[in-house]
């Protein structure tokens, strides 16, 4: 739970590095939540709009843990407009000690 707070509290936060566990638990978040108001338009039958609003909501957040875990892998954010290959980058663990983005997050200097 720590780590999606950490990633909504930074929603416009494009700077700095994010660990590997706040970006995939983030993922997982989005999806039970895109998966939940799926559930909930069709009981209800608001024709898609429940899970159009909630992606909206979130896109923002996705995109800027996206950037700080490129740069926690010390690459730039327009990686992330390449198709496919930032996926590499996204499951990479985070470059050891500082690099030009900051600090590592794990607090790892070695």
């Amino acid at each position: 739970m720590k780590y999606i707070l950490d990633a909504l509290k930074k929603t416009l936060d494009f700077k700095g590095r994010a660990r590997r566990k706040e970006y995939w638990w983030f993922i997982l978040f989005y999806l039970a939540v895109g998966i939940a108001l799926m559930a909930i338009d069709e009981a209800i039958g608001s024709n898609g709009i429940l899970p159009q609003i909630g992606s909206l909501a979130l896109h923002l957040t996705i995109l800027s843990v996206s950037i700080r875990r490129l740069h926690d892998t010390n690459h730039r954010w327009w990686w992330i407009l390449v198709p496919f290959i930032p996926i590499v980058f996204l499951f990479q663990d985070s470059q050891k000690g500082t690099n030009r983005f900051g600090e590592n997050p794990k607090g790892i200097n070695a």
